[in-house]
């Protein structure tokens, strides 16, 4: 992310703010750029007088601010950093008297998770003038893919789109989770490595030939004998693939399929937009399109409203979730 870029490229040339008011949805850059500050602006020996770490829950504004404005004690700065300040939330426009007169040589970063701040208020407007204000977005689906080719290029790894595919399905959009799984490939593949579904596989524990993105593949398809091995695999792995996750996954593939037919444009650049694909997999949904059209579609939703019910107990208590599975499978393919 540009931005982040930036922050960091500032701090490296000196150029260090006395507030970073860090927020939003996605908490893998806040905790990325509060870390980068926690380990560099400070040696370590000059960390035991200078620094100090406190939690939302466990504090006060009226503390941080007393934290805030104390001298370094033989250093340049002092880093006073808040995590899990969200919990600070009835509060924490009460920052904002300081903010307006902040200490020079004290580094106050604040880590608001998961929540972002009215910008019409007081507070934004002056952390915008005085220090940083950033907001870390929840990346769409459609953009993990992206940033996961981006985190390994940077390292000097290549990746196969299937396997992209298989990390953003099992993982979702927390880049926190992927990052880790990321970084346990890249402890044991060498650099240049193009990283395949059979390395996922192995490193990662997700079946490349039976994971939820292969059996909305085979449904796409009506790959009967396809969809029965991969619900049979399911069934022996019900750990590793919950109903209720799986559902949840064959009930978005048919959303996406109910938005490609409303589409009066069907080239494969509007297809992947729209649906937030990429472009690699279009032709699947084509395909896909042409064995179930709008009104089938429609069914099949129902079909999953009432699966889901069913996984939950409602009107089906002593029916297995693998057979829950089987018969709405049938209803889909038939």
């Amino acid at each position: 992310m540009t931005e982040v870029k930036q922050i960091v490229g500032d701090i490296n040339q000196g150029h260090i703010k006395p507030v970073y008011f860090l927020m939003g949805e996605e908490p893998y850059y806040i905790d990325k750029i509060s870390e980068y500050i926690e380990e560099k602006i400070l040696t370590e020996e000059e960390k035991g007088f200078n620094q100090t770490v406190v939690y939302g829950r466990d504090t006060s504004v009226d503390e941080i601010i007393a934290q805030a404005k104390r001298f370094p004690m033989m250093a340049e700065r002092t880093v006073v950093l808040v995590k899990e300040a969200q919990d600070l939330s009835r509060t924490i426009e009460n920052l904002t008297s300081y903010v307006e007169n902040p200490l020079d040589s004290t580094v106050l970063v604040i880590c608001y998770k998961y929540k972002t701040l009215d910008k019409r208020k007081k507070l934004i407007k002056t952390l915008a003038k005085k220090g940083v204000v950033f907001e870390s977005k929840k990346l769409y689906e459609n953009q993990v893919g992206d940033w996961i080719f981006g985190v390994l290029k940077g390292k000097k790894y290549q990746i196969e789109p299937k396997a992209v595919h298989m990390l953003v399905e099992f993982l979702g959009t927390d880049l926190s989770k992927i990052s880790n799984e990321l970084n346990k490939l890249m402890s044991v593949l060498s650099p240049e490595t193009c990283i395949t579904p059979k390395h996922i596989e192995e490193n990662i524990g997700i079946s490349k030939d039976y994971n939820v993105f292969e059996l909305r593949k085979a449904i796409g398809k009506k790959d009967i004998l396809k969809c029965n091995q991969i619900i049979n695999y399911f069934a022996e792995n019900p750990k590793s693939n919950p109903l209720v996750m799986t559902i949840s996954l064959i009930n978005s593939y048919f959303t996406q399929l109910l938005l490609y037919h409303g589409l009066s444009d069907k080239s494969k650049g509007n297809v992947a937009r729209v649906l937030r694909v990429s472009p690699y997999f279009v032709d699947d949904y084509v395909l896909a399109g042409k064995n179930y059209p709008m009104r089938k579609v429609s069914q099949v939703i129902g079909y999953l409203r009432e699966a889901d019910l069913k996984s939950k107990g409602v009107g089906a208590s002593n029916i297995s979730h693998h057979d829950i599975l089987k018969e709405l499978l049938f209803k889909i393919l038939h």
